[in-house]
């Protein structure tokens, strides 16, 4: 797979610099969820759709992914698309229930359940309607600003396939790792190979860096991360890196996110990412005193926060500023944006990290 050649040249690096750990002018900022139900724009354009039927719609995945943009001075863009296209990709079948969320109709019950998936998977045959959403994409943002390509990450997937859906204990999927440890390695075996052609594939098509959602990594203790979690998180990052190099394809930042896994901050610095996405929940200088010098923070602002009056989201993003300090650093929320958030909320906190950035950088 070679990349199509011929896109825009980019006009806004900045998200790009400070991934990678050079200087910027003022500290990026996107956010997780940026495209979604809080606009009225998304929800006109949702409408009539069926979820899955939206994300296999490259038309509608670029629209959706260009909406907030039209809005924001946001420093990067991200795919619209869903980490639950790979389980689909594995032959599992997942719906969209109204008020309940994704739902899968045959979740696997038993370790004999792993036989009717995939063992080998096209990417490009399953998920090629992501890769053609991401092409059209990079050539409407006319260089904007860069795009952001994801995926789950095997442990937050084998939960959702085991789980068949949202839960609060993740009981079922967690029962696997006790019971059924080498049928666990196994499907998350599987799962880590899908993922890194599908994140190499990404970047073929023209994705400018890469975010891993660990989504349920706090369901986990320090051991079952070091288990289950984090081996195959470092494997993804090697090996995209690897078949990036292989292809001639560009080397692009990755993140990572593992939601509620300070126990692991250290190791997750160490991982091979050059970004480490973090939740709320912990204080910005002990995240860098845990990850060290040699990455990039992204993260880390309590989404409730946008519930807040304007003025004092600009006091919260000054004092997250403060802690992070403006380079090396990648503003964000902690989590993605809600449902019923103010859009001119997102826009409160998306200028104020540009003007307290600035600010902070020329005094």
């Amino acid at each position: 797979i070679r990349s199509p050649k011929g896109f825009p040249r980019l006009k806004n690096d900045t998200f790009l610099r400070a991934a990678r750990g050079e200087e910027t002018e003022h500290t990026p900022v996107w956010c997780m969820r940026q495209a979604g139900r809080y606009l009225p724009e998304f929800r006109e354009t949702r409408a009539a759709q069926d979820f899955f039927a939206t994300c296999r719609s490259p038309k509608l995945c670029c629209e959706l992914t260009l909406q907030p943009l039209r809005r924001f001075p946001l420093d990067a863009a991200i795919i619209f698309s869903d980490i639950l296209v790979v389980p689909q990709a594995l032959g599992m079948e997942v719906v969209m229930v109204p008020g309940k969320g994704p739902t899968f109709t045959e979740p696997l019950k038993e370790v004999e359940d792993l036989m009717k998936l995939r063992q080998k998977v096209d990417v490009t045959a399953e998920l090629g309607y992501v890769f053609q959403a991401i092409t059209l994409t990079r050539h409407s943002l006319e260089g904007r600003v860069p795009l952001i390509g994801f995926s789950g990450a095997p442990w937050t997937l084998m939960s959702y396939m085991i789980e068949g859906g949202g839960s609060n204990t993740m009981a079922k999927a967690k029962s696997w790792l006790y019971r059924h440890p080498e049928a666990s390695h196994r499907l998350l075996r599987l799962l880590a190979d899908v993922i890194t052609d599908y994140l190499v594939g990404q970047v073929a098509a023209g994705a400018q860096a890469l975010q891993l959602f660990e989504s349920h990594a706090g369901h986990l203790g320090p051991e079952q991360f070091q288990d289950f979690a984090l081996p195959y998180i470092r494997d993804i990052s090697q090996a995209v890196k690897r078949k990036l190099k292989e292809e001639g394809l560009p080397l692009v930042p990755m993140i990572i996110f593992a939601k509620d896994a300070h126990y692991a901050l250290r190791d997750l610095a160490h991982a091979g990412y050059e970004v480490v996405g973090l939740d709320w929940t912990i204080r910005p200088q002990e995240a860098r005193a845990q990850t060290g010098k040699d990455v990039t923070l992204q993260g880390n602002l309590d989404p409730c926060a946008l519930y807040a009056p304007k003025e004092k989201i600009g006091e919260l993003v000054k004092k997250m500023l403060e802690g992070f300090g403006t380079q090396r650093y990648i503003a964000n929320l902690g989590h993605g944006l809600y449902p019923d958030m103010n859009p001119e909320h997102v826009g409160a906190f998306v200028e104020a990290v540009h003007a307290h950035s600035r600010h902070i950088n020329k005094h």
